[in-house]
């Protein structure tokens, strides 16, 4: 039957287009915060404009991974370039918890030392970088939920987690313009605070990608609409064994399904041929299914 799944070679084109308007929006906003947290004495400014700049990476790094898994299958390829797309989601995933490893230990030295007040102006830099992010989170993950995709997610989170990284250096910077001298510090703990939640998150994404890495069966719900519609084929009296991986936006299934033992093989095939094309049709991201026959018991 025609390959339903081609759409899932689209889906990948389009959430590599995603990546790249991530990508774009990213340079702007590490851009006019890392330049804003300089002149307006505002480190923690400077650390969120940091975690912009490495989501232009971690943009760069889904893009690849997507553009790759677009690839159809080749000869060392049979089952497609899919894997590159939770390999992406894992890079990415390890970098976030780098860079919050990294400035957390930046904004501990910067809490110890003397310097200026923020300026007001830098909380007007936070709150479009708050809009803007949140807005592009929310774009950005209703896609990776329709398609399924673990490296879209995780970009989509990328936006989250910087929407919340700036909301905590905006209390910070607050804080320390109505604290006076006291309080002078407080963007710097407001930096720790947003490491914590960076960190958090990046392990947080590094959960599902390990899993689709290490093809963990996909959830309950899946593998019974499978049993269910095979069962549904005239002929099938059981169905046994049933497995399947994820490679990308695609689903690999395996299953043994029961029949009369005393039909020929051509029937047997041909009742194999009807279980392929009901599971495929029942849902466009199965990319294949291998029928084993056997007499059922």
């Amino acid at each position: 039957m025609p390959r339903q799944a081609h759409a899932s070679k689209k889906d990948l084109q389009t959430g590599a287009n995603v990546a790249l308007l991530g990508f774009v929006v990213n340079i702007a906003l590490a851009s006019a915060k890392i330049v804003a947290g300089l002149i307006g004495h505002a480190y923690v400014l400077i650390a969120d404009g940091i975690e912009s700049a490495l989501d232009v990476g971690s943009s760069i790094v889904i893009w690849g991974g997507l553009t790759v898994a677009a690839r159809p299958p080749d000869k060392s390829h049979p089952y497609g370039h899919g894997k590159a797309e939770p390999i992406a989601a894992i890079v990415v995933a390890l970098v976030v918890v780098a860079a919050a490893l990294a400035i957390a230990i930046q904004s501990v030295r910067e809490i110890f030392r003397p310097h200026h007040a923020p300026a007001p102006w830098t909380l007007v830099v936070l709150i479009v970088a708050v809009v803007v992010k949140e807005s592009l989170f929310r774009y950005v993950i209703r896609f990776g939920r329709k398609v399924e995709s673990t490296a879209v997610k995780t970009d989509a989170w990328h936006h989250r987690i910087d929407a919340m990284t700036s909301s905590a250096a905006f209390i910070g910077i607050f804080l320390a313009l109505i604290g006076g001298k006291a309080w002078r510090s407080a963007d710097d703990w407001a930096a720790l605070v947003a490491c914590a939640l960076i960190g958090a998150n990046g392990y947080r994404l590094l959960r599902p990608a390990f899993f689709e890495i290490m093809d963990t069966a996909p959830r309950g719900k899946f593998i019974r609409a499978v049993r269910r519609t095979a069962r549904s084929v005239p002929g099938v009296i059981a169905v046994e064994k049933c497995r399947a991986r994820k490679m990308g936006l695609d689903f690999y299934v395996d299953l043994h399904v029961g029949v009369d033992g005393s039909i020929s093989v051509q029937e047997g095939h041909e009742i194999a041929h009807q279980v392929k094309s009901a599971i495929q049709q029942s849902d466009t991201r199965i990319a294949d299914v291998l029928v084993h026959i056997e007499p059922a018991h």
